[in-house]
């Protein structure tokens, strides 16, 4: 009598299927960590940015150019970065995974910060 070894294919398979991603995910999901992530990263720039903004009211276009331009290429070098998105692509995964083990969603995902400060 032969007895077989529970095939060890259903576990594969269910690996790849936690690491596939929908399209919501991939476009949506994943870019906000991704925004969220840079933004703490380029901290600096954004509070000269901001700074630059409240000190120069409505000519803040033309005299914050420089501060602009500081942050969107401290952004779009976070952006660009395919280990930056791999880091937060394995993030998202494991938040989905621990929101679908427990029911649970993940507390810094459902916390706003405050827009004005």
């Amino acid at each position: 009598m032969e007895t077989s070894s529970p095939s060890p294919q259903p576990e594969m398979e269910q690996n790849q299927a936690d690491l596939h991603l929908r399209h919501v995910e991939k476009d949506v999901l994943i870019p906000k960590i991704m925004r969220e992530k840079a933004r703490e990263r380029c901290s600096d720039q954004v509070q000269d940015f901001t700074k630059c903004c409240k000190d120069s009211g409505f000519l803040m276009v033309v005299k914050c150019r420089k501060e602009n331009s500081a942050l969107k290429e401290c952004l779009t070098a976070h952006y660009q970065n395919p280990d930056f998105y791999e880091e937060c692509k394995m993030e998202y995964l494991k938040e989905r995974e621990e929101f679908r083990r427990t029911g649970i969603r993940s507390k810094n995902r459902l916390q706003k910060l405050p827009t004005s400060m």
